[in-house]
């Protein structure tokens, strides 16, 4: 609790200048810029005739999908990196071209290629994958060679060091990569509703809010999506350190 403080202080100095900024220089230069106060009367306003209802639920389940899908198939494919070298030498360069892919370039066409919300999460997942990868297979990598060695002088093979040690020993950098992705699955569901615009999430909301230029509210819902996507972050990192308590403090902290 009491190292949480120093950020809550400058969070509060931050939203105070903000409030001063708002009432007098941007004012002045006529920004459009609207003070904390308005946006957050507007997102309670907002939040309390299910405005936010309606849309939340549709985005994180998109995000979720990608997701959860990006990560298995991350998890697939960076034990099959560390087991078979030669799918890596395959694989890797493919891997980093999807990280590499402009989302604003590929969004459309995965519009056209999928349906429904098919496209948002397929957006989310390409955001997710390379950094959950990455961690998965420095986790793989990161292992004791000791421990490898006595099982391999017991008669183990690769398969039994996976099991045995290489799965275990990867927990805190695969979850490490698993909560940086966690917020670009957000973002990535957000930005397929953005070229998408169809249907419903955050991403049509904020769309609507800046075509009737509402300032108040696209500034709220820009808040929230902040809000929602650091709130993922913290979720990760609290199951990372349940699943791996022996990891060191540096590495499990979120």
């Amino acid at each position: 609790m009491t190292a949480a403080i120093p950020g809550l202080i400058g969070v509060l100095i931050l939203v105070g200048l903000w409030e001063i900024l708002a009432l007098t220089v941007f004012d002045y230069v006529g920004s459009g810029v609207p003070t904390p106060t308005s946006v957050m009367t507007r997102f309670f306003s907002d939040w309390s005739s299910g405005l936010y209802g309606r849309n939340v639920g549709q985005t994180l389940k998109e995000a979720a999908t990608g997701y959860i899908v990006a990560n298995a198939l991350a998890i697939v494919l960076g034990v099959a990196f560390v087991q078979m070298p030669l799918v890596e030498k395959a694989l890797l360069r493919i891997a980093i071209a999807s990280y590499c892919l402009p989302i604003i370039a590929i969004g459309p066409i995965l519009t056209f290629v999928l349906h429904g919300d098919a496209p948002q999460a397929a957006l989310a997942g390409l955001l997710v994958f390379f950094p959950s990868l990455v961690g998965v297979v420095t986790g793989l990598r990161s292992v004791d060679r000791q421990s490898l060695d006595l099982i391999r002088a017991c008669g183990g093979g690769s398969w039994t060091q996976l099991t045995k040690v290489r799965l275990r020993a990867a927990l805190p950098s695969a979850f490490s990569g698993f909560q940086i992705a966690a917020p670009s699955a957000i973002l990535g569901a957000i930005v397929g509703e953005f070229l998408g615009q169809q249907g419903s999430g955050l991403g049509i909301m904020m769309i609507d809010a800046e075509q009737a230029l509402n300032a108040d509210r696209t500034w709220g819902i820009a808040l929230f999506c902040t809000l929602a996507a650091g709130a993922a972050y913290v979720v990760i990192g609290w199951l990372g350190r349940a699943a791996a308590p022996w990891a060191p403090k540096a590495v499990r902290r979120s």
